[in-house]
């Protein structure tokens, strides 16, 4: 005679260790509860939780990509402008991630987006263009040094867009090309001054050596009698003159 409640006890047993079975990836924990209350983290790999007696809850350990939404931020020197940002970050704690927060990734993006309103509400506009590297830097501090009592780690905060209103943005571009005029002003003005001292030093050679300075008075001419369009004035040098007195006194004399 076939034993039918002995099957039936093995088919509840079967039963039971099915449903008591878990399965957990390499980058998953379980957080394991006996009767309500905290009892171990287990994983990876097979494990048993014994179904009524122990729950268990699944914490993913991979780097988590969190879209910070758009915010509207007023910098210190209050300019209204509109700041996006992604932030990474990861489980490191399993069991403070479900003890000590109801639900931490809704809790780390609401601290992310106040957390972005207060670090760059304390510097200029010039600062969020410019220095977003140290921006970025200090805001990754503060949310890392507020999560760690969840077991949570940032690694980094990355600041995407920043953007300006009309007005500013005309601001902005009128305020560089002002200042790209002022460089230019400068770079002439340093030219200018090189080049007189140079020709302050040539002048200086020139008026010590008076050979030279015929040389150069024949160069100069030899350069204008090159344009034959041009009506040329030979002025008389001085030792011309001196030299045309002398025979004249000479002539007169005799």
């Amino acid at each position: 005679m076939f034993d039918f409640g002995g099957l039936g006890v093995l088919v509840f047993i079967l039963i039971l260790v099915f449903a008591s079975v878990r399965i957990l990836r390499e980058y998953e924990r379980g957080v394991v509860f006996m009767l309500g209350r905290f009892w171990k983290v287990k994983g990876p790999g097979l494990i048993l939780v014994i179904p009524g007696v122990q729950q268990m809850v699944r914490v993913d350990l991979r780097i988590v990509v969190l879209d910070v939404p758009t915010q509207d931020v007023i910098s210190r020197d209050n300019v209204s402008v509109k700041v996006n940002a992604v932030v990474y970050f990861r489980v490191v704690d399993p069991a403070k991630a479900i003890l000590q927060v109801e639900d931490f990734l809704s809790a780390t993006s609401q601290l992310s987006q106040t957390t972005l309103r207060s670090v760059l509400g304390k510097h200029e506009l010039d600062d969020m263009l410019a220095e977003r590297e140290r921006l970025n830097l200090d805001i990754q501090q503060v949310l890392d040094s507020q999560t760690d009592a969840w077991g949570i780690k940032v690694s980094n905060v990355e600041i995407k867009h920043v953007d300006l209103n009309e007005l500013m943005v005309r601001a902005i571009a009128k305020q560089a090309e002002a200042e790209r005029e002022r460089r230019a002003k400068v770079i002439h003005a340093e030219g200018e001054l090189q080049a007189s001292e140079k020709l302050l030093a040539a002048a200086a050679t020139l008026s010590g050596l008076p050979q030279a300075m015929q040389l150069r008075y024949l160069q100069t001419l030899t350069a204008i009698a090159s344009d034959k369009s041009s009506t040329i004035i030979f002025p008389v040098p001085g030792d011309f003159l001196d030299l045309f007195k002398s025979v004249r006194q000479t002539g007169e004399k005799s």
